[in-house]
C-alpha cells in the first residue's frame, strides 16, 4: 500500500506518517519547501514539493498512490481569505488533481474539524445529521472544504473525519493550557462552564486508519473524540493532577478575551505573522457546548477510544517535560 499524506509535518500529520510506516505502507509526503521537517527526521519517506493552492504542483504528488490522507490546513492566518484559499480551495485542487492523474484511487480521507460543524445548540451532543453552524472563519473554511469534497463523492471513494480538540505529544494549542497550569493558573470562563470533547492523538490516528480500511459508502462523515463530556474546569483539574500542581482558577471575562484578540490581530498585521489569538478563536472558546457524538464512528468504523483523559494528560505532560517545553 502506498499513501500520500498532506500536512505530514504537522501535529496530526506527523503521527499519521509514523503509524502508516509502522503498518508497513510506503509513504509519500506533500510538503512546501519551507516546511519544518523536525518531526519526520529519521523516517523512510518519499518527499514531493508542492502547495495545495497550486493545482499544477499536485500532479506528481497524487500519481501512483493507493490512499490519500489530506491533513494539510491552516489554523492561524493573518487574513481570513487565507483560510478559504488553503482549507477549502486547496481541498478542491487536491481532489481535482487526483481525478485527473489518479482516478482509480482506493480511498481519499479528508481530515476536517469539529469546528466545521460548529457548537451544539440543543444541550445534547452534536451528531452528523445536525446542521452545520461554524462560528469562525477557520470553521467556515473547513466546512466549505467538506462541501467541495462531497461534490465529488460520486467520483472518488471519499470519507470526511471531524476530530474534536486533539491533544498529545507535539501539540501546541492545548499546550498553552499546560503552560498556564505550570504557573499555577487555571483559566476559567466567567459565567456558565463550557463543555467540550477531547481525544488523545493515538486514538485519533487509530480512527483514521480504521476509516481508510472501511468499506462504508463514499461521502460519509464521522465525528471523532474519546466519547466523554468534559467541563473546562474539570479538564483543568485533570491536567493539573497529571502535572502534580495546585492551580488557582482565574476567571476571564469575555470582554478581556475579545480585547486581547483585537490586540493580537493588530500586531499580527504589523509583524506579518499569524496571531496567537484571534476573534474567531475567541468565538469558538466562548461557546458553551463543543461535545460531539461518536456513536456513528463506533458503529460503522469499529472505533473504540482506548486512552482516558487522565492517562493521556500524563503522557502528554511527560513528553512536554522531556522536550523541555515545560
Amino acid at each position: 500500500m502506498k499513501a500520500l499524506v498532506t500536512g505530514g509535518t504537522g501535529f496530526i500529520g506527523s503521527h499519521l506518517v509514523e503509524a502508516l510506516l509502522q503498518r508497513g505502507d510506503q509513504v509519500r509526503c506533500l510538503l512546501r519547501k519551507t516546511s519544518d521537517m523536525k518531526w519526520l527526521k529519521g523516517f523512510s519517506i518519499e518527499v514531493t514539493y508542492g502547495d495545495c493552492r497550486d493545482r499544477t504542483s499536485l500532479k506528481e504528488a497524487v500519481k501512483g498512490v493507493d490512499q490519500i490522507f489530506h491533513a494539510a490546513g491552516v489554523t492561524k492566518a493573518i487574513h481570513e481569505k487565507t483560510y478559504f484559499e488553503v482549507n477549502a480551495l486547496g481541498t478542491e485542487n487536491l481532489i481535482q488533481a487526483c481525478l485527473e492523474n489518479n482516478p482509480s484511487i482506493q480511498k481519499f480521507i479528508y481530515l476536517s474539524s469539529q469546528a466545521a460543524a460548529g457548537p451544539c445548540r440543543n444541550g445534547n451532543k452534536k451528531s452528523e445529521p445536525d446542521p452545520c453552524e461554524p462560528v469562525s472563519a477557520y470553521g467556515q473554511s473547513k466546512r466549505r472544504g467538506e462541501e467541495l469534497a462531497l461534490a465529488h463523492a460520486h467520483q472518488i471513494p471519499l470519507l470526511i473525519l471531524r476530530p474534536c480538540a486533539v491533544y498529545g505529544p507535539r501539540e501546541r494549542d492545548i499546550y498553552t493550557f499546560f503552560k498556564l497550569l505550570s504557573k499555577r493558573i487555571k483559566p476559567c470562563l466567567s459565567g456558565e462552564d463550557q463543555h467540550l470533547s477531547l481525544c488523545y492523538i493515538e486514538d485519533i490516528i487509530r480512527a483514521i486508519l480504521l476509516a481508510a480500511q472501511s468499506q462504508t459508502s463514499s461521502g460519509e462523515i464521522f465525528f471523532l473524540s474519546d466519547g466523554q463530556d468534559y467541563r473546562l474546569q474539570e479538564m483543568g483539574d485533570i491536567f493539573a493532577r497529571a502535572m502534580e500542581v495546585n492551580a488557582y482558577c482565574v476567571r476571564v471575562p469575555k470582554w478581556v478575551m475579545m480585547r486581547a484578540a483585537s490586540f493580537s490581530e493588530y500586531f499580527s498585521k504589523v509583524l506579518r505573522s499569524p496571531p496567537l489569538l484571534n476573534k474567531g478563536k475567541v468565538e469558538e472558546i466562548l461557546q458553551r457546548n463543543w461535545v460531539c457524538d461518536i456513536t456513528k464512528a463506533r458503529r460503522v468504523l469499529g472505533f473504540e477510544p482506548r486512552i482516558p483523559l487522565e492517562q493521556g494528560a500524563k503522557l502528554t505532560y511527560e513528553w512536554y517535560k522531556k522536550q523541555n517545553w515545560l
